[in-house]
């Protein structure tokens, strides 16, 4: 991304899963854990790679056989979510370089939300837990909003923030979160070191990419 362009936003929303944390194999233990409680087949951590992105709900349709098909779908997904809750922070951890950006933007008194397809306790237990204040605003995955990418969970952290949308950006790793921002009427960033890589994203619209987190100050 150009000098010039970085310095023109005074709001950040980050996605989560990909952008800001890498929580890859925190979700394959849970995705696994729920599979061995069933007898179904255990999934690669490159299988779960492909699968997160739509929420939690569309990661377990992936992983389960038959999908939502299969008569044992609600209770593994209630297992997956039970195991996940208690074992988020495992192994998961922020992107090198995040905690420098994130800081390095409050200082510049820039706003920075998050909004994820992660689970609402989840994604607000994990903004908590590695951003503390650097977050302002973080939105997870709710009955009463339709999740990204519907522009809901975008346009609710700017309400919260009290923020401009002609003056914000939306960062990720995805083609959720390229559409996300097409249909939240924001620029997209989108990012090189998550779970898609540089065709993958190119392929699905992306225009602006970044190789590592100090390219946005």
């Amino acid at each position: 991304m150009n000098k010039d362009i970085k310095f023109n936003f005074d709001t950040y929303i980050f996605d989560l899963d990909g952008t800001l944390l890498n929580t890859l194999r925190d979700l394959a233990a849970s995705v696994n854990a729920a599979l061995r409680m069933h007898n179904m087949p255990e999934r690669t951590i490159e299988e779960v790679r492909l699968f997160v992105g739509n929420g939690v709900k569309k990661l377990m349709e992936r992983a389960i056989p038959q999908g939502l098909d299969n008569p044992d779908f609600e209770q593994t997904y209630a297992d997956f979510r039970a195991h996940y809750m208690q074992h988020n922070l495992d192994t998961t951890a922020p992107y090198p370089g995040v905690m420098e950006m994130l800081e390095n933007l409050r200082r510049r008194n820039k706003r920075i939300a998050v909004v994820s397809n992660k689970f609402y306790a989840a994604t607000q237990s994990l903004c908590r837990h590695f951003f503390g204040d650097l977050v302002e605003v973080a939105i997870g995955e709710r009955e009463d909003i339709r999740k990204k990418p519907a522009p809901d969970t975008v346009n609710e952290a700017l309400k919260q923030l009290g923020a401009d949308r002609k003056k914000a950006v939306y960062i990720g790793d995805s083609d959720v979160d390229i559409q996300t921002a097409l249909n939240s009427d924001m620029p997209c960033i989108s990012v090189l070191w998550g779970f898609r890589d540089k065709d993958f994203l190119i392929e699905h619209g992306a225009t602006i990419l970044i190789n590592s987190p100090e390219s946005l100050y």
